[in-house]
């Protein structure tokens, strides 16, 4: 039977596009997979979209939609854009789906009987951006959330608790006896750290919205984002249903488990998942490896800095693989890696045009100058550094399958473009051309071309699981179909045939150019006055606002535009209690088409204002009482 291979993305939350940042997670597994598929592996391939929660709830409503058709369309978009980057995933699990919601209910319940999971109540710090509960402790400084470093709330509610704290000791004590459980190492100390400081049970329900999985026996309360989201790399596997084929194969007996996440969801996956797993009996078989952030010269990307890079705007210029190569090569397991187009176009030419696109070019034309497209494989050596190139190739695949193996991808590129780098040093140590002038050294020459040829084969395999599109091309310009790694050996090639007009892999690119187009391209589509003169903005004085039931965000207000009192619907609660809005002019979108949200008529948008780190703000009149337009 095969060894099985089991990795998984995190399962992205339904909240928009899909920026860089998340295709690099992507990318990665992406990457791992289509290694250990080459090694033979019997590879389950899991990602998916984490479809619940308040912030889902709101956003549409906003948009006067359910959130299930929300959630359907956002999808459906980010399925589309994997497979559209050759993302080779096996399942694409949603948490709104029937196979989901049944065994998270099991799960609830399951814990529940054993008394790990208890009704009580919460009071302190949560924040609603990342849907999570702080202790005083666990927050920042000036008390901002320790993920995103947005303000928190202080709420009081009734929950159903995880007993975290039951499971610390043992928790740690698998963690210190595993110590390849939690990687890159640094990562693993901070886990380590956090658990010593002293777990806190978890609240694991909410009663304040209702676009969630409910709690069988108590309806009121939605499962909350935590045991609802994690327990999707069981729910994928049919863990509790009928049908546990894939459980048992791929976790009971699956011999790599491997789970991949951002720096910032480290604490949910090596802390409260392993518990989770404790409490439910399941064996802890997972690996987990945390990697660190895409960021922007300028920071972490944002859409309130508009700094944010989207895959398919580059993707469109560049094409696929330039972006697949640069984030996985760029970046480091557990730290960061800076994306920028001046970086991406040097590295552009620097390694796809320069040193492989010129590498495999320079030896297909060789090979068709000098013997129309035909090599064999040579009795011996001719040339004294053959042995050094021969040795290069060995090492570079025993580091390339060992970094591969254990998700240090930058480590293994880089010992493979060591090789390309030596391969084209090779030409130029053996000169070729000037041994093509002597008829009485045409075994010598073909020996040389056939070094070439088989180092290009050879990091054409390798390649493959990172830019699978690139690898193919150079297979069929080198006269092979794909290979796996069974022929990752040097001179298994006895004779060759290659493309008689090989092609341009990468066309070198003009720096300043490039920059130019990009700098324009970082820019919305520009609009004309006729399109500007569309909006009927006008000056509106509060004169009513309440929070609304349920809700955590949003405030109805009822706002004076000249003799006309309108009611809008805001998500401001969070920034301003009601009653510091009356009085205020704001600056109001008038001719916006009325929505219902949540079952309230909003006739109108109130403009604001926010940043980084930095509070909302609404946008008012403060210095004359008798604006009523804006122009």
């Amino acid at each position: 039977m095969k060894k099985t291979c089991y990795v998984t993305t995190p399962i992205y939350y339904s909240s928009g596009n899909v920026h860089i940042g998340n295709s690099y997670t992507t990318i990665a597994c992406d990457v791992f997979a289509r290694f250990h598929r080459s090694l033979g592996y019997d590879t389950l391939f899991l990602t998916g979209m984490d479809e619940h929660g308040l912030k889902i709830e709101e956003a549409a409503t906003a948009a006067g939609k359910t959130p299930q058709q929300l959630v359907d369309e956002l999808a459906e978009t980010t399925e589309q854009l994997w497979k559209d980057m050759k993302i080779s995933y096996n399942d694409f699990i949603r948490t709104s789906e029937d196979r989901h919601i049944r065994v998270v209910q099991k799960i609830f319940n399951s814990l529940q009987e054993k008394g790990d999971i208890y009704l009580g109540t919460y009071e302190g710090d949560y924040c609603v951006s990342c849907e999570a509960f702080f202790t005083k402790t666990q927050l920042n400084e000036d008390g901002t959330c320790p993920d995103c470093g947005k303000p928190t709330r202080k709420v009081q509610e009734e929950c159903y608790f995880l007993r975290l704290s039951k499971y610390q000791n043992q928790l740690l004590k698998h963690i210190k006896t595993n110590p390849d459980f939690i990687q890159p190492e640094t990562r693993r100390n901070e886990v380590v750290s956090f658990i010593e400081r002293g777990l806190e049970d978890l609240a694991v329900s909410r009663t304040s919205f209702r676009w969630g999985i409910p709690v069988s026996a108590d309806s009121k309360h939605i499962i909350y984002v935590w045991i609802d989201a994690l327990s999707n790399y069981l729910s994928a596997l049919g863990y509790l249903s009928d049908n546990d084929s894939l459980y048992q194969k791929y976790w009971v007996n699956g011999e790599k488990i491997v789970h991949v996440v951002g720096k910032d969801i480290i604490r949910f996956h090596a802390v409260y998942w392993p518990i989770m797993l404790m409490a439910l009996n399941v064996p802890i078989r997972f690996k987990l490896y945390a990697h660190g952030w895409v960021l922007m010269k300028e920071g972490k990307m944002s859409k309130s800095v508009g700094n944010i890079i989207y895959p398919r705007e580059v993707i469109a210029r560049y094409g696929l693989d330039a972006l697949r190569l640069y984030l996985i090569k760029e970046m480091p397991l557990g730290n960061d890696c800076v994306f920028s187009y001046d970086r991406f176009i040097e590295k552009y030419n620097a390694d796809l045009a320069n040193d492989l696109g010129n590498l495999l070019n320079r030896t297909l034309t060789m090979i068709n100058k000098y013997f129309s497209g035909k090599l064999k494989k040579p009795e011996h050596n001719y040339y004294a550094g053959d042995p050094d190139l021969e040795n290069v190739i060995d090492k570079t695949i025993k580091k390339y399958l060992d970094s591969f193996a254990n998700f240090r991808f930058q480590t293994g590129l880089n010992e493979l473009w060591q090789l390309i780098n030596r391969t084209n040093k090779y030409i130029d140590e053996t000169t070729p051309w000037v041994v093509a002038k002597f008829d009485s050294r045409l075994a010598e020459l073909n020996s040389i071309l056939y070094h070439l040829y088989e180092s290009l084969r050879l990091t054409a395999i390798m390649l493959w699981p990172v830019i699978p599109d690139t690898a193919e091309t150079m297979f069929k310009e080198i006269g092979l179909s794909v290979q796996d790694f069974r022929y990752l050996h040097y001179g298994q090639t006895k004779s060759v045939q290659v493309a008689r007009e090989p092609k341009i892999l990468f066309k070198r690119l003009d720096i300043e150019e490039e920059l130019k187009k990009n700098q324009t391209a970082d820019l919305k589509s520009l609009i004309n006055i006729d399109d500007f003169n569309k909006l009927d903005l006008r000056v509106g004085e509060v004169i009513e606002a309440e929070k609304m039931a349920k809700s955590d965000k949003l405030l109805i207000l009822k706002i004076k535009i000249e003799s006309e009192v309108r009611q809008i619907v805001s998500g401001l609660a969070e920034s301003y209690p009601s009653e510091s809005l009356i009085g205020k002019k704001l600056i109001v979108v008038a001719n916006l088409k009325p929505v219902k949200i949540r079952g309230y008529l909003s006739e109108g948008m109130i403009l604001t204002a926010e940043g980084d780190n930095l509070p909302l703000e609404v946008l008012e009149v403060k210095k004359h009482n008798s604006y009523s337009k804006v122009n």
